[in-house]
């Protein structure tokens, strides 16, 4: 069975703070994306024994198998927010099939090591915008007119401290954090009251264990 043991999300995305930020507690229809492991899988087990209608989106249909076995209730669907066509056709099948869909947490993203002297980095440093900045972009844009259509609904975006203090070691990273931050502001006066836009930080073991590792050689060298 998937486990959430280790996984410590915070700030605004807790479920106890949704109701006083956003919407409701309970009764909501939530679509996490990056949902098959660590912050999205914590959310959403969370939200799900909160009493919410849970769907985990990712790439990999054998981790959303095992996850609907082992947490009956919660509901899974392919999506790579990588790829603009995959969220198009997602966002069909999602807003027909879960027409009460009120909530988007857009949580997927990933984090590689990034050595700006080395030439391999630029793809690094590509393929994280993609992922992390124009995936949300892309999500907000697929899946905004149904929202719209919902009188409590609500986009989040998942981001990091690193957007605030950047780790060396993930430049990218930290600059495509920080860009969601004014983005999902703006999102809020452009939207209007009925649907709002936010984003919260999270931390991890893993970020916490790589910048202990990493600490003694974030100097010149």
């Amino acid at each position: 069975m998937l486990s959430n043991k280790r996984i410590d999300v915070r700030l605004s995305i807790l479920p106890e703070h949704f109701e006083r930020l956003f919407v409701k507690i309970s009764g909501n229809t939530i679509l996490i994306t990056g949902g098959t492991s660590g912050i999205g899988l914590g959310l959403a087990l969370r939200f799900h024994t909160a009493g919410n209608k849970v769907i985990v989106a990712g790439r990999r249909k054998e981790l959303l198998d095992r996850i609907t076995t082992d947490h009956p209730g919660i509901e899974a669907v392919v999506l790579d927010v990588g790829d603009s066509a995959s969220i198009l056709g997602a966002s069909e099948v999602i807003a027909a099939r879960y027409p009460e869909l009120n909530v988007l947490i857009n949580n997927a993203g990933i984090m590689h090591w990034e050595d700006v002297r080395d030439s391999a980095g630029l793809q690094i440093a590509e393929d994280t915008i993609t992922t992390n900045l124009l995936g949300s972009i892309r999500m907000v844009y697929a899946f905004l007119p149904h929202l719209l259509k919902k009188g409590d609904a609500a986009i989040l975006n998942v981001t990091s401290a690193l957007a605030f203090v950047p780790f060396p070691a993930t430049p990218t990273y930290s600059a495509t954090k920080a860009a969601l931050h004014p983005r999902s502001g703006s999102r809020v006066c452009r939207i209007g009251p009925r649907t709002r836009a936010g984003a919260g930080g999270a931390r991890t073991d893993k970020l916490t264990q790589w910048v202990k590792q990493d600490a003694s050689n974030w100097g010149p060298r």
